[in-house]
């Protein structure tokens, strides 16, 4: 294997200047690859998210090439013949540079690692905050199409007629046939007070249909509960970002004192977030055990377990799910479940259930790569599975649009 960094005395003199940069030509190895991909978008800026996009064919069949020995020279020499020949000049080298590490991530064809250049980053960890601009919903990349995971209650979104499981085929007239998730999600976000018009299908719909949304500051307020007949207490978990916590744990004392008949733990349309978060707030039922298996890629499994505090563990529990509750929200549903501390009711969650952590780096960007995927504590997979309820309860879009809830009413019919 040819070493990059010492291979010609002809190197591009803009990588000269990242002779360090985190083990930076390792992304080299599947540019190429990636290059057919990025063809597709190829009226984008070279870093463009967007860029990384497009279905990966043949998934099961690796061609003869990708299992010869590597030769990184090559690279070289396609870098030297597009800074000599290509028709627009000069070639603006930090382009390609973040083209390259974006096509390199979108090879691996899995919807939830990318690479974030600079200002993403930032517009990521605004979110994880709890705040951000845009319409106020989670989406994903499901069976091959974008699609909304969640949308946040009070959000834009939301009150536009969002919907969990809406199919999203263009943004601004955009077709989003093969996009990839990051460069959606910049399309979506802008500042507040603009317009962005979202062509959505539905299940339920003979044809797609055009949504216009204004665009708002949205302040996630992820713990919210309130006290319903019979001295039950309806708990809502709307995410778990960096506030959850806290809020959760003020929720737990006030709630504690009222000493209720029974708690609904409301985790539709909750997308997820902190592990951490999710373990601990799991810890509130769990007293001992493990909340979720962590299965890394040569299948290892990583218990993490309950922290012991159960504060909640004499409570009889109805935890509601939909099809909008995904990753952190599911492995909270799935160790209730295994642990029969809660009856879950509902419909079948989204099915997000690997692992991903986001390496910072040094220019401000940041990689955001699946690690390893979750078990719930019966070890049962929920990536593409989801989290099954013990009683299904669908909520129809006329239960929706007459605002009836039938999921709660059957967590109440159950507490009575």
């Amino acid at each position: 294997m040819v070493n990059p960094l010492k291979s010609k005395n002809n190197q591009p003199g803009f990588f000269k200047k990242f002779m360090n940069f985190y083990l930076v030509l390792l992304f080299i190895l599947i540019a190429f690859i990636a290059g057919l991909i990025i063809g597709k978008k190829s009226d984008k800026p070279a870093f463009d998210p967007g860029l990384a996009n497009g279905h990966v064919y043949n998934k099961s069949i690796e061609p003869d090439f990708l299992s010869q020995n590597l030769d990184f020279e090559i690279f070289w020499d396609v870098w030297q013949l597009i800074k000599d020949n290509y028709v627009k000049q000069p070639v603006n080298e930090t382009k390609m540079l973040y083209g390259a590490m974006v096509g390199s991530v979108a090879s691996l064809g899995d919807a939830y690692s990318t690479f974030f250049d600079p200002e993403t980053t930032q517009d990521f960890n605004e979110e994880l905050k709890g705040s951000f601009e845009g319409i106020g919903a989670e989406i994903a990349i499901k069976n091959d199409r974008l699609t909304i995971v969640a949308p946040l209650p009070d959000s834009p979104a939301e009150r536009a007629g969002i919907r969990s499981g809406d199919k999203i085929y263009a943004i601004d007239g955009e077709d989003t046939t093969g996009i990839s998730l990051d460069y959606a999600v910049s399309k979506i976000r802008g500042p507040k007070g603009t317009a962005v018009i979202l062509t959505i299908g539905r299940d339920s719909w003979e044809n797609l249909q055009e949504i216009k949304i204004i665009r708002e500051k949205i302040k996630i307020q992820s713990v919210k509960w309130s006290l319903l007949d019979n001295n039950i207490v309806h708990l809502k978990l709307r995410y778990f970002n960096e506030d959850t916590l806290d809020d959760f744990n003020k929720a737990v004392l006030e709630i504690s004192k009222k000493n209720p008949t029974g708690i609904i733990l409301d985790l539709r349309n909750n997308p997820g977030g902190f592990l951490s978060t999710a373990v601990a707030i799991a810890s509130e039922w769990i007293e001992d055990g493990v909340v979720v298996y962590e299965k890394a890629a040569d299948g290892e499994l990583k218990k993490h377990e309950a922290k012991g505090r159960a504060r909640f563990k004499d409570f009889t529990t109805i935890v509601l799910i939909n099809k909008g509750s995904a990753s952190g929200s599911e492995i909270l549903a799935g160790a209730l479940k295994d642990h029969d501390l809660a009856t879950l009711v509902g419909e079948k969650t989204f099915g997000k259930g690997s692992v991903q952590t986001l390496f910072p780096l040094r220019d401000g960007s940041s990689l955001k790569l699946t690690i390893a995927e979750w078990l719930t504590p019966n070890k049962n997979t929920i990536e593409h599975e989801g989290v099954e309820p013990d009683i299904i309860v669908e909520l129809t879009d006329e239960d929706f649009n007459n605002d009836k809830d039938p999921q709660l009413e059957k967590a109440l019919e159950l507490l009575k």
